[in-house]
């Protein structure tokens, strides 16, 4: 597998149009999305449209805001900001992406020897932020690659031969080689709204067969993403909170 690794979109089509620009002369066969493609923000059918006709081959899960937003569910347990733009999108979703995010499959889906997952393998609302938490996970899951998202948080924990797991918190642009002695737990942070106090959009391409993973940040414009949000009458939060990535 050489795909592509995003996450956690948000309905920012500002941010994945840098993401694009970014990868348009990268070699990838799949583009992964593993959830998270609408929610909070306020252009939904663009992004949608986007995922929706990519040429590559598309292995997308939902996330738990495409879940609320489709209408499996009502959206309890999401805070004030998050339902509204959940309740709000789902009024605007054009009628193609409406039935796309319905028929986004539940995670985990294997695809060759990795297992992609948006919170958990056993629970897409699950957060992953610890070692002792990933040490569970890989104590569940044997896949020698677990991608995962939902922390918005670009990330990868490894675990060796003697069950020994570390934890790294990825900071800037880098590549890694995996060493096919050990399990990985990956997480290539959020494409749409970035929590690590890093505004720019994090994403990451993997190769299974070469055993390296690129980690990515990309500018955009936040200031025409911020308005969008606050144009639609979002709450603001959701648009403030873009300038420093939290």
């Amino acid at each position: 597998m050489r795909a592509l690794v995003v996450s956690d979109l948000h309905a920012n089509a500002e941010a994945l149009r840098s993401v694009m620009n970014r990868v348009r002369r990268k070699k990838f066969e799949e583009v992964v999305c593993l959830g998270d493609f609408v929610g909070y923000g306020a252009q939904p059918n663009q992004v949608l449209d986007v995922m929706r006709t990519m040429k590559a081959r598309k292995l997308y899960i939902r996330g738990n805001h495409d879940r609320v937003v489709a209408g499996v569910e009502d959206g309890t347990g999401f805070n004030h900001a998050a339902k509204f733009a959940a309740l709000w999108t789902r009024d605007r979703l054009s009628a193609p992406n409406r039935h796309f995010l319905r028929d986004l499959p539940l995670g985990p889906m294997l695809q060759e020897n990795v297992l992609l997952c948006h919170g958990s393998p056993h629970d897409e609302d699950e957060y992953v932020f610890t070692e002792q938490h990933a040490a569970q996970v890989f104590g569940v899951h044997d896949a020698p690659i677990i991608l995962y998202g939902h922390t918005h948080l670009p990330v990868i924990f490894s675990m060796d031969a003697k069950g020994r797991v570390k934890g790294n918190s990825v900071r800037r642009e880098t590549i890694l080689r995996l060493d096919p002695s050990k399990r990985y737990l990956i997480n290539p942070g959020s494409v749409g709204q970035p929590r690590d106090r890093n505004p720019d959009a994090s994403f990451a391409m993997l190769d299974s067969e070469r055993m390296t993973v690129q980690f990515f940040r990309v500018p955009y414009d936040i200031g025409k993403t911020q308005a969008t949000i606050l144009k639609a009458g979002l709450p603001r939060i959701l648009a403030d909170r873009l300038s420093n990535g939290t």
